[in-house]
């Protein structure tokens, strides 16, 4: 039977993480979702596209951006080989030879972003197999040196140091990266960004939904979190009162039913219950 965890759609999660990691300089880049690469059913999860040349990126996610960066998500299920590398490598061709006249796209001006949450051991040594190497730029973030079309990156959400928005995107989310990332939402104040937190949150909870309960029976918990699981929260007391009911109503007719000696069918007649009930 298919568990309810393989129907967590992480991608949109990712992306919304993603903006997240980089709100600093939303203003100067366009962020756009599944973008087609021409009419054949083929996307890259996010395309980020710098609106000023030469903007400096802080965040040392971003800090390898050019002009056009085309990341790449892998879910937690998801393996990551030598072809699905050059898949990723391919998508960043296709645009560059999409441009609207030649060379448009200058390949110097694209970078590609695999992001995965464990470490590619046997991709990596693949690689350097072939004569590439990978270097440790920052904690998590690893670019790949050597023959390469295009700078690429890959960024291991589980050895980051920071950026709990994209660690969290994990079955096995740790309780202090959510509160982290829960302080974080606090602070947020345009809807946009709450929006994109509320669906990276929808993603996580899906994945942890003890870890969270957990959380969320703490006192302390911040409001987005309850705002968040605020149906779950609701189905729980309504279940409660079902049952709270449900006894009310057993006890009523047994007792019925015990000093009048009336069959169940009387009974229920007599109290007013249906079937249904």
């Amino acid at each position: 039977m298919t568990g309810q965890a393989d129907k967590i759609q992480w991608h949109p999660g990712f992306c919304s993480a993603a903006e997240l990691e980089l709100m600093e300089h939303k203003t100067e880049l366009e962020f756009i979702r599944e973008y087609n690469l021409g009419k054949e059913p083929l996307r890259v999860d996010l395309l980020v596209i710098k609106k000023r040349p030469g903007t400096v990126i802080k965040n040392e996610i971003g800090r390898i951006f050019k002009q056009h960066n085309l990341l790449e998500y892998k879910s937690p299920d998801d393996g990551f080989d030598i072809d699905d590398y050059y898949k990723v490598v391919g998508y960043a061709c296709i645009y560059k030879s999409q441009g609207e006249t030649v060379d448009a796209v200058p390949a110097e001006e694209v970078t590609v972003s695999i992001f995965r949450e464990a470490y590619p051991r046997e991709f990596i040594k693949k690689l350097e197999s072939q004569g590439q190497s990978v270097e440790e730029k920052y904690p998590g973030v690893y670019y790949i040196k050597g023959q390469v079309m295009f700078d690429t990156q890959i960024v291991v959400m589980r050895e980051l140091q920071k950026h709990s928005g994209l660690k969290i995107l994990s079955k096995n989310a740790r309780e202090e990266d959510i509160r982290s990332f829960l302080e974080e939402v606090s602070r947020y104040t345009k809807q946009g960004d709450k929006n994109n937190a509320d669906a990276v949150l929808q993603v996580s909870v899906m994945a942890n939904k003890k870890l969270y309960e957990a959380i969320r029976r703490d006192l302390g918990m911040c409001e987005a979190l309850k705002e968040l699981m605020k149906d779950e929260i609701d189905k729980e007391a309504d279940l409660r009162a079902e049952e709270t009911k449900q006894n009310i109503i057993q006890s009523n007719l047994k007792n019925l039913m015990e000093n009048t000696g009336w069959t169940k069918e009387k009974a229920m007649k007599m109290l007013g219950i249906s079937l249904a009930e």
